[in-house]
């Protein structure tokens, strides 16, 4: 019988202001700090970074995508910087390099995500892209974070289009953890999904619904309300152990074929996952009444939920079908036999809602 696993990061703090823990958090780790950083979170967090770690402290601005070779160049510089502690700050990108440098060199890592886009900090994973900046592979630390350290003040400054990908990304994960625990598909882990990680994805499904569209309202005024933290703890925090702890499906496996449409690269990584779920609950049998209700949630949201709404055309339908199907490791993770034609025919069927 295969074992149930749990992971999660070490420690996840949340809150107004919680940067200014930073210093005491990283001298409980290591004494000689890199920071990976976005070019704008270099900019304009450089100084107050500094100031919070001191003079051992050395920040760069990585090259703006997860490439093999820019974890390369910046675990060079971390390396001759003598570094034992790795901070990766910024977007989704940032941290994913970040990640690729720990896993390069080892030692202790603290994420600090400037925006909620994604549920990436709080896992394993560092995804990779090519130079063409389409996904090319996914590496693994050996461990979770060591601290996630999430400022409030610092997420609701950042366009309101971020915290809206954050949601479209969360809402996947009650429906792929259902679909992962009906097809017997391990997680990240390479375990069975526990009790706790399903309830943790229904429970992410639940915040959501039930805050998002006043936290939105609130993000786009600069307000840190008690919904914007729940919205916040849900699209990071929960989303994130959701999908490592539960696994994913055709939801996120779609983004194998987005990666290789130039029209679909411009879209948030929660834009395009927030269509894929709606792709994949028009996969899933006896669905049709949950797929309209989570499309007029999509469009309330202003989201996407139409891949005429990313540009894209039948032919590109096709092609992201048949590139997902080739090169998504998840895609079998549903409760029946999956194929480019079925992708391609519940896309274009999204078409016609």
């Amino acid at each position: 019988m295969t074992p149930r696993i749990f992971g999660a990061p070490h420690l996840y703090i949340q809150g107004p202001d919680a940067l200014e823990r930073l210093p005491e958090l990283v001298s409980g780790l290591g004494d000689r700090a890199f920071v990976v950083a976005d070019p704008f979170v270099a900019e304009r967090y450089g100084p107050r970074l500094a100031g919070l770690l001191g003079p051992s402290v050395a920040i760069a601005a990585f090259g703006g995508e997860c490439t093999a070779a820019e974890i390369d160049r910046m675990a060079g510089m971390a390396e001759t910087h003598g570094a034992n502690v790795i901070v990766g700050m910024g977007g989704g990108k940032a941290i994913d390099t970040a990640k690729g440098v720990q896993i390069r060199l080892g030692g202790r890592i603290v994420i600090v995500p400037t925006i909620a886009s994604n549920d990436s900090p709080t896992s394993r994973l560092s995804v990779i892209y090519g130079e063409d900046h389409a996904l090319s592979e996914v590496r693994l630390m050996t461990s979770n974070p060591d601290v996630v350290l999430v400022d409030s003040k610092v997420i609701v400054e950042a366009p309101v289009r971020f915290f809206l990908a954050g949601v479209g990304d969360a809402l996947s994960k009650k429906y792929e953890a259902a679909q992962c625990r009906k097809s017997g598909a391990r997680n990240f882990y390479n375990g069975t999904q526990t009790e706790c990680a399903g309830a943790i994805a229904a429970h992410c499904d639940v915040v959501l619904r039930r805050d998002a569209i006043a936290a939105a309202a609130d993000v786009r005024a600069q307000r840190i309300t008690p919904e914007v933290e729940s919205v916040i703890e849900a699209a990071i925090l929960l989303s994130g152990l959701s999908f490592e702890n539960g696994g994913l499906s055709i939801a996120h496996s779609l983004g194998r074929g987005f990666s290789v449409i130039p029209a679909m690269q411009a879209f948030l990584h929660g834009e395009q996952v927030g269509f894929g779920t709606l792709v994949q609950l028009a996969m899933t049998a006896d669905a049709d009444a949950e797929r309209q209700a989570f499309s007029a949630l999509l469009s309330e949201l202003g989201l996407p939920r139409r891949l005429s709404d990313f540009g894209g055309t039948g032919q590109d339908a096709q092609k992201i079908a048949e590139t997902t199907m080739a090169t998504a490791p998840y895609i079998r993770n549903f409760e029946r036999s999956v194929t480019a034609s079925s992708i391609t025919e519940a896309m274009m069927s999204l078409e016609k809602d």
